[in-house]
């Protein structure tokens, strides 16, 4: 275990490094370190102010996606479960498109409008989600987040067909995701809201372990089943809300990273929890360092990249899993 951890930590390392000094203007490894250790070196306009914040929210917002993949998948208890499937993405998608319809001058008016469109569907498929008894049935939920999802991706596909030209363009770019308008302004907002969802889920692993053994264990065990579904679906909630909001909608992350963590290291959520974290920051910290790379000076939607990583990949996680 040891060594995997080394071996984690290295890539985190190794996938800052390469984010920081793969793009347009190539740098190498020492100019890199100059830049960030020297306000007056050559690079250090290029490291400090573009790269840096655009590769520490990448690494923020993938380990997010993967930490609330990781908790929804403990909580119905299916791990090809993913975040979005809540219906997060279609009311994220919804908002944000509506506003960028009508052309809002606002400079934070899509990430507002995606992150209230997100906050609109979690209100709603939790209303659903909750039956008789006020308990919160996760086979419910996952059908109250099918059924919001599909009626704000049509409502949002209407509002795309009857729009021009440029706003089609601007609103398919946010839907794919990317990490363009990075700045530490857009870092810090991203911090403010993910912090509290991060430290609570980050702090329900042994509940999710207890849950894991079923409702009527883990009341004996100590844990309060009920609590524990409400807790960490609003915090993963707010905390894939968040990251649609600053980034758009960006898939594969919450799927495919838990369930490779859950193969490599361990299925206990304690462990598993922190090592999602890290190691949705990585892989979305490539995946975007490939997107303006791959084609430069153009930039590729990041979302198309991890899409294109994700798919072989967990096809081959599934295959092996199945084995």
């Amino acid at each position: 275990m040891s060594g995997r951890n080394a071996a984690l930590a290295l890539a985190v390392l190794a996938a800052l490094v390469l984010g920081l000094a793969i793009g347009s203007v190539p740098l190498a490894p020492g100019a890199v370190v100059r830049g960030l250790v020297d306000p007056a070196a050559p690079a250090a306009a290029i490291v400090r102010q573009l790269r840096l914040p655009r590769v520490l929210l990448a690494f923020a917002v993938g380990g997010g996606l993967a930490l609330s993949g990781a908790a929804l998948q403990a909580l119905v208890r299916n791990p090809l479960a993913d975040p979005y499937l809540l219906g997060l993405s279609g009311g994220a998608g919804l908002g944000a498109v509506a506003a960028i319809a009508v052309r809002s001058s606002a400079a934070w008016a899509v990430p507002l409008a995606a992150f209230a469109g997100a906050l609109g569907a979690i209100a709603l498929v939790y209303r659903l989600a909750v039956v008789s008894g006020r308990r919160l049935d996760p086979r419910v939920l996952l059908l109250a987040g099918v059924v919001v999802g599909a009626f704000a991706a049509a409502v949002m596909s209407a509002i795309i067909v009857l729009s021009d030209a440029p706003t089609l363009r601007n609103a398919l770019l946010w839907l794919l995701g990317g990490f363009g308008g990075a700045s530490w302004q857009s870092l810090a907002v991203f911090a403010l809201y993910a912090v509290v969802p991060v430290a609570v889920l980050a702090r329900s692993g042994r509940s999710l372990d207890l849950l894991a053994l079923g409702d009527d264990t883990a009341e004996y065990l100590g844990a309060s089943a009920e609590r524990t579904k409400r807790i960490v679906y609003v915090a993963a909630s707010l905390l894939t809300a968040a990251s649609v909001a600053t980034c758009g909608i960006i898939g594969f992350v919450g799927l495919v990273v838990p369930h490779a963590c859950r193969m490599v290291w361990s299925p206990l959520h304690r462990t598993l929890l922190p090592v999602s974290f890290l190691a949705g920051g990585v892989f979305l910290v490539l995946a975007d360092t490939i997107a303006r790379s791959v084609l430069p000076p153009l930039e590729l939607p990041v979302g198309v990249v991890t899409a294109l990583v994700g798919v072989p990949l967990f096809a081959v996680l599934l295959r092996r899993t199945l084995a």
